[in-house]
């Protein structure tokens, strides 16, 4: 029961900061994601790397560049935001290759691993945040709704998928990885999803009926996968939860992972669909 308390009032604190961060305002909005963004980095960076403080702080600069360059340009902090985007991305390649550098100076077992691994924050974290800015941005205009119309279909979907899966699954759907999560869970979330969709629409106008329901399905699939993607992380490691920063919900990663790897799909077809 103590258990119980703690995740309910650990979700409480947690669904409040998001929709303040997210209705706040648009700086509101960049700094919350910023941390998400970061807190993320932070845990992926110290189950991969080789111990040593200074690999993690390298990696979480390289990890946020691009979404603190894309929040200055949405933001139009920059008088000439397009010229400094331009010249900001041509400063960033010379500073990839630093890394390098920075693992020919030190001593680790495995340097090439170490690079590869920083590179690979920025990909899987850094830049699906990025992508986030580019949806709820329109034409620099910031769209609220947006935001938390993704937040809310990604957590029908976990949530359920949780309640069906424990009631009635019984066909797994990828066991190697995750022994758990069933064919009849996933369905069940992409069910309840496509229904949030329906209502989505009702008060959200920023998007048609249409495009709300091509949205949960991308959130169904994708974020399923997502979440299979990060198990097949912590099993390669060999630990249950990504952290412990949230209490009785593991860490950030582990609250954000099916976020994270639906962002690139859904930001793609809302980019379209202008």
């Amino acid at each position: 029961m103590k258990g119980l308390v703690l995740r309910g009032l650990t979700g409480l604190v947690f669904v409040i900061i998001m929709l303040l961060g997210a209705y706040w305002n648009a700086y509101s909005f960049v700094i919350l994601f910023g941390i998400i963004t970061g807190l993320c980095l932070w845990e992926f960076l110290g189950l991969v790397l080789e111990q040593g403080l200074d690999r993690k702080i390298i990696g979480l600069y390289i990890g946020l560049f691009p979404y603190f360059l894309g929040a200055l340009y949405q933001l139009d902090i920059m008088r000439d935001s397009s010229q400094f985007l331009l010249q900001a991305s041509l400063l960033f390649f010379p500073t990839l290759f630093l890394v390098f550098l920075y693992e020919l100076s030190l001593r680790g077992a495995k340097p090439f691993a170490n690079i590869g691994f920083i590179m690979l924050g920025m990909i899987y974290i850094g830049i699906p945040f990025t992508l986030l800015q580019v949806a709820v941005f329109i034409e620099k205009d910031y769209h609220s709704n947006i935001v938390i119309g993704l937040l809310l279909m990604t957590w029908m979907n976990d949530t359920a998928a949780y309640i069906v899966g424990s009631q009635i699954g019984k066909t797994p759907l990828f066991p190697r990885i995750s022994p758990k999560k069933t064919w009849e869970g996933t369905l069940g979330g992409l069910a309840g999803t496509l229904i949030l969709a329906f209502l989505l629409n009702e008060y959200f106008e920023e998007l048609i009926l249409r495009d709300w329901l091509i949205l949960a399905i991308l959130v169904g699939l994708f974020g399923s996968l997502g979440d299979l993607v990060e198990s097949m992380l912590k099993r390669s490691f060999a630990i249950k939860d990504s952290g412990r920063l949230l209490p009785g919900h593991g860490g950030f990663l582990d609250r954000f992972d099916g976020f994270i790897f639906m962002l690139p799909f859904a930001a793609a077809y809302i980019v379209w669909l202008r």
